[in-house]
């Protein structure tokens, strides 16, 4: 694969490996540094994309395979020295396309809420959400992406649909 097949996946899949990215590290400037060294790690393994077989799929993982490298790293530097970080604004606007402000309101208070149950999710669970719903993956493609079996994916979705729901039923919003 030349240089320029990589300039036509990230103008491809640009957008959805970004939002990927945005999704799991709630950051502008963390999002901004994983998408960027995923493109860089593509570009080192663009001998190995093969365009027939999910190359989006191939690059998410690459994504997320190098976010838990990062959680990893920097969970063993916080045991040794523990960083002190500033409180941020986590709120992350959604775009919603409902007439009244009260119904806009209601739907970003149940997207805040179904954001902060999905955070608080292992990685085990929230990766494969993540890219079920946010990149729009099939669970064959993630399967194929985070090297397991598809009913695994599947179990890991159900639980953690399953877990939100309790979340949601926890905090007074019946009906999830």
């Amino acid at each position: 694969m030349e240089i320029k097949e990589v300039t036509h996946l990230i103008e491809t899949y640009g957008n959805d490996v970004y939002g990927f990215c945005f999704k799991l590290t709630r950051d502008k400037h963390q999002a901004d540094d994983l998408y960027q060294e995923t493109f860089l790690k593509v570009t080192e393994l663009r001998h190995k994309i093969d365009m027939n077989h999910n190359p989006k799929g191939f690059i998410i993982a690459i994504a997320a395979n190098i976010w838990r490298n990062q959680r990893r790293k920097f969970g063993w530097r916080h045991r040794i020295a523990r960083i002190v970080t500033l409180q941020q604004d986590n709120n992350s606007p959604h775009l919603v396309d409902i007439e009244t402000p009260e119904s806009t309101a209601i739907n970003n208070e149940l997207y805040a809420i179904v954001d902060t149950a999905s955070e608080s999710l292992n990685d085990k669970l929230k990766i494969p959400l993540y890219m079920y719903y946010n990149a729009e993956l099939s669970i064959e493609d993630i399967a194929l992406a985070l090297k397991i079996p598809s009913g695994t994916v599947k179990s890991r979705l159900h639980k953690a649909r399953k877990m939100i729901k309790e979340y949601m039923e926890v905090n007074g919003y019946e009906g999830f």
